[in-house]
């Protein structure tokens, strides 16, 4: 199956390496990957703003990049979920309303297209220590996807996943909200940095960068030895 990787701004700019796992574990589970090189932010941001109108230019710009692919494989729940946001944000417009609603039905994030789209359960990862994930609002409750994170890292070789207190839990980012509303923000990342403490776990896990960007800075600041990593990561790593 011929897929294309959409790689976020927050991977682009901040998490190359994950795109390279990404691609690694795909093309070793039978895809061909493609980067389309006039991908840009899918307008996440302008959405949540509250500034429609340009989110409605992004969605436009994406659509065209991704018409020709086949499936739309991404790092992030988040963005995911934004894509498939673009039927709705599009509605008045009956021709882009469709095609949104192309691109909608084959965008995927990674997990959820390896264990849903490739019935895949074990990715052949191994990883020694004692992990615990972080449930990312957005890949839970917009894109509906609980199961396959879980799924897939059950199988890690090597690795053991301890339950995060309170997982469901926003962790304070929420893109533009850690901006606009800072020191509730501050409060909400500093009970997350707690749970994780409490499962004394040495390596965190999540799906979305803008969530691990967020904890793993602040458990950086609390001086703390815990390791954040991408999904994409672990399900790719080689350790043992």
């Amino acid at each position: 199956m011929k897929v294309s990787l959409f790689i976020t701004c927050l991977g682009d700019m901040f998490y190359p390496e994950v795109g390279k796992d990404m691609v690694e574990l795909l093309e070793r589970h039978g895809c061909e990957v493609d980067f389309p090189e006039n991908q840009t932010c899918c307008g996440q941001p302008a959405y949540n703003s509250g500034y429609h109108k340009d989110a409605k230019k992004a969605a436009r710009h994406m659509i065209k990049t991704f018409e020709q692919s086949e499936a739309v494989i991404t790092p992030s729940g988040s963005c995911a979920a934004m894509l498939k946001e673009y039927p709705s944000l599009l509605a008045e417009e009956a021709d882009w309303k469709e095609r949104a609603q192309k691109l909608a039905e084959k965008t995927y994030e990674l997990t959820q297209f390896l264990y849903r789209e490739l019935h895949i359960v074990d990715t052949g990862a191994s990883l020694k220590g004692n992990a615990t994930y972080h449930t990312s609002c957005h890949m839970s409750r917009l894109l509906g996807e609980t199961e396959a994170p879980y799924r897939l890292l059950s199988s890690v070789k090597g690795l053991t996943l301890k339950e995060l207190p309170n997982k469901d839990d926003c962790c304070g980012f929420g893109g533009t909200f850690a901006v606009k509303m800072t020191s509730i923000s501050e409060q909400m990342v500093d009970e997350k940095a707690e749970h994780i403490e409490e499962t004394k776990a040495d390596i965190l896990i999540g799906a979305d960068s803008g969530c691990l960007m967020n904890i793993g800075g602040r458990l950086s600041r609390q001086k703390k030895s815990v390791k954040v990593m991408h999904i994409a990561q672990v399900l790719n790593s080689r350790e043992i």
